[in-house]
């Protein structure tokens, strides 16, 4: 007769996590399983330059952001790197100042789970996230319309600022968002409530606040029309500087 797993191991989700870096680009593959085997399979795209090793530590913390918003209590993840793995478990010391950064906050990570464990796998056990990941860095990435499909702007380690999305007065795209978070109401029409739903993993309703998950972007504030005509004219008025064009003033308004 089998004896029955501790309690410690009761309730434990599997990532896989693998990061790629090619002269087309660098990217991350992830793949999360439930405890009642679904699966969220992620291919994270980086619009910066980055080493192998620092798309592997990218491909790890993105997954375990994840875990995390899922609210997660027990995972253990698996990585075919070796030095992420061994300095994730205090294997190795960390002696280059990135690799101390990433470190840092990995730490920074673990007190969100109840039971957190990094496992080095061979290459061939990873196979999928190592394909998400390859996925990541092609130039038609948008086409695939098979798995999740996100971008990080900047490396997790830089520190943003952080603001609250405030929920507009008016019915508006967020509107059907909030409706499922909230009120658990759908659309009526079948095929774009399982749309919503889909959609709907990214985002978080709380406070009355309407968020979107990403990984280190900066949250948006969406700003009802007295609020963005104030800030559009200060803009062009020259707070943020001289825009002449509206790029220019879009990336104002995004990072001021």
């Amino acid at each position: 007769m089998e004896e029955d797993p501790s309690e410690s191991e009761r309730g434990i989700w599997k990532l896989s996590v693998d990061g790629s870096s090619y002269v087309t680009g660098s990217g991350a593959g992830l793949v999360l399983r439930s405890l009642d085997g679904w699966t969220l399979e992620y291919a994270l795209r980086f619009k910066f330059k980055a080493t192998n090793n620092k798309a592997e530590w990218e491909a790890l913390i993105a997954g375990l952001t994840i875990a995390k918003h899922l609210e997660v209590q027990k995972i253990e993840a698996f990585s075919d790197s070796q030095l992420v793995v061994g300095l994730a478990n205090g294997e190795y010391e960390a002696r280059e100042d990135l690799m101390i950064k990433y470190l840092s906050h990995f730490q920074g990570m673990k007190s969100a789970f109840e039971v957190l464990r990094i496992v080095k796998v061979p290459r061939a056990e990873n196979v999928r996230a190592d394909q998400l990941s390859k996925l990541a860095t092609v130039e038609e990435l948008e086409k695939n319309q098979t798995v999740l499909i996100d971008y990080l702007d900047r490396p997790t380690i830089y520190e943003i600022d952080v603001m609250d999305i405030d929920v507009p007065r008016e019915p508006n795209w967020m509107t059907p968002f909030i409706n499922w978070l909230r009120n658990g109401i759908l659309p009526e029409d079948p095929v774009e409530a399982r749309k919503l739903v889909y959609r709907a993993n990214r985002f978080q309703f709380r406070d009355g606040i309407l968020y979107k998950r990403y990984f280190s972007f900066t949250w948006l504030r969406f700003l009802d029309p007295l609020e963005a005509d104030y800030a559009l004219r200060e803009v062009h008025e020259g707070i943020c500087g001289n825009h002449t064009t509206t790029l220019g003033a879009g990336h104002c308004l995004t990072s001021c």
